[in-house]
């Protein structure tokens, strides 16, 4: 089981992140290309530098032996991994830090703490990989309660039952990505669902947060591999019946998919399970222009041969990864399979990006480990080194975010050019200096794309927070605006609540506050996630 403590501040775990030589590489990189000779850094904090307020409640004798109220643990469990949380760790601010820390061993705690803060007044935030990048784990609740805990559910982390005939796996909601895939190993089993965050992120927290994964096509959200979940409320617990599936109405686990913890705290789930892949296939694709790329893309989804990767990377992307010189968009293009050779789903797919102009590397293509080479690899490379790298960016003044949607097919041309000029010319009112705005297709469906762009401008010192919220809120607008979503895959938390009431019917707002007051009648639960703070 993982042992070692996520990051006070920055991304993964204590002893992850850059090394010196490669966080001089990545700040001698961006001083080029905004044209500086250099930044001006200040240093980042250290636990035992931050003065935090004493705790407003006082731990209940029954919950002592699994509570905390060390500043160590209540500074861990304020924020997530966004760049306003990072700049919040950077000005010493913890306002909103829980007042406690419980750590979940069992139902029987989580229903303990439940029970105590309901009759005691005290918000409840679930807590498991942390790293979110929306807000939705920061106990940012208002004024109306007597306090706030932080329910760290990281000790629930067992795989209870494996099906092999069925391909399924019941397990507990704090076990993270890597311990799922180390105890399936052994069986020739995976679950194959490797979000960015996989190190951190918990079964629970990716069912919470309807997480994506590594999957391009079909097996894209966590939705695709929930079979059944158990999800416990004030009210009682709610546990769906396994299923392959089912017509039988609105269905339960779709209540607790998505719910962020404002519903109830997911602590079992069946999930749905692969064989482990032995046959693979990978290319990187040039294309002298965006549009065609684009199109490659939507035909390769449209063609039913459902790659496991189909990654568009606008030139800008390519090059700032390693991945291309600049010159032309790149299309990353890979097959998998654990029960036949792909070459014959690889062959279609180029014959598919040749008639639109694609050019590849033919021998690369048929290389077996062309996944972890040439192009291929470096994007596959930097798409894992990429959270680290703000976490040296920060400290310069440099607001590196990104921020994803979907959207359809038909509009995709209109709404990208709007979306793309909106963000350049909030950066550029906002700083006063001209941004990096770079896209990437990180999943493909027959009927459209989820767009993830990526920007970075000069920012300044003690303004960082109010230029990051314009930015925010003018990306956010357009998103909108422009017929998109708020979030294709990093969920609603408290940064996107306002843009989620606006792209939500109202009646289904109105349906959501009923089931939160009927599963949740104090409003304890993660309150202003999902449904709005009272």
């Amino acid at each position: 089981m993982v042992d070692r403590q996520p990051k006070f501040f920055g991304w993964g775990f204590e002893g992850d992140g850059l090394t010196l030589d490669e966080e001089k590489m990545v700040l001698d990189n961006y001083a080029g290309r905004f044209g500086v000779d250099g930044f001006e850094r200040i240093p980042i904090p250290t636990v035992d530098q931050i003065e935090l307020h004493g705790s407003r409640v006082e731990v209940p004798a029954k919950l002592a032996q699994i509570c905390s109220t060390k500043d160590h643990d209540r500074l861990t469990h304020t924020y997530g991994k966004s760049f306003p949380d990072y700049v919040r760790i950077t000005d010493k601010d913890f306002t909103n830090a829980p007042d406690i820390v419980a750590y979940a061993k069992s139902e029987d705690d989580v229903d303990a703490v439940m029970d105590w803060a309901t009759g005691a007044n005290v918000a409840v935030i679930p807590f498991g990989g942390g790293s979110t990048v929306v807000g939705g784990i920061e106990p940012a609740v208002g004024n109306s309660f007597a306090g706030s805990l932080s329910l760290d559910l990281t000790g629930l982390d067992q795989i209870l039952e494996i099906d092999k005939v069925s391909r399924a796996a019941r397990m507990q909601g704090g076990i993270r990505c890597p311990d799922i895939e180390a105890g399936l190993r052994p069986h020739g089993l995976t679950m194959r669902h490797f979000p960015q965050s996989f190190d951190l992120a918990t079964l629970g927290g990716m069912i919470a947060t309807r997480s994506g994964g590594h999957y391009a096509t079909v097996y894209t959200h966590i939705d695709d591999f929930v079979e059944s979940t158990r999800m416990l409320t004030p009210a009682g617990a709610m546990e769906s019946r396994r299923l392959p599936g089912s017509g039988a109405g609105p269905s339960p686990d779709r209540m607790a998919i998505g719910s962020e913890g404002s519903l109830g705290i997911i602590t079992e789930a069946w999930v749905r399970l692969q064989d482990r892949p032995n046959q693979r296939r990978s290319a990187a694709i040039n294309f002298d222009k965006f549009e065609d790329a684009v199109e490659a893309v939507r035909q390769l989804t449209q063609s039913g041969l459902f790659p496991t990767n189909v990654r568009l990377l606008d030139r800008m992307e390519a090059m700032l990864n390693g991945a291309g010189d600049g010159s032309h968009d790149v299309v990353v293009l890979g097959f998998e399979s654990a029960d036949h050779a792909v070459d014959a789903w690889m062959e279609r797919g180029l014959a598919i990006a040749r008639q639109l102009g694609g050019k590849y590397d033919e021998a690369a293509s048929k290389a077996e480990d062309s996944n972890t080479s040439g192009a291929a690899g470096a994007w596959r490379n930097a798409f894992i080194k990429m959270p680290h790298f703000r976490d040296a960016l920060i400290s310069a003044a440099v607001i590196s975010d990104t921020f994803e949607t979907a959207i359809t097919w038909d509009k995709f041309h209109s709404f990208h050019e709007n979306v793309t000029a909106a963000t350049e010319q909030v950066i550029e009112e906002v700083t006063g200096t001209k941004g990096i705005v770079t896209c990437r297709f990180t999943h493909a469906y027959p009927d459209g794309a989820a767009p993830y762009y990526t920007y970075q401008a000069l920012g300044r010192h003690g303004a960082l927070l109010e230029q990051w919220h314009e930015i925010k809120r003018r990306i956010s607008d357009a998103l909108i605006d422009n017929g998109g979503t708020i979030t294709h895959h990093h969920a609603v938390g408290r940064d996107h609540m306002p843009w989620y009431e606006r792209q939500r019917p109202d009646v289904f707002g109105l349906a959501l506050q009923g089931a939160k007051d009927k599963l949740d009648p104090a409003g304890i639960l993660n309150p202003g996630v999902i449904v709005p703070l009272r």
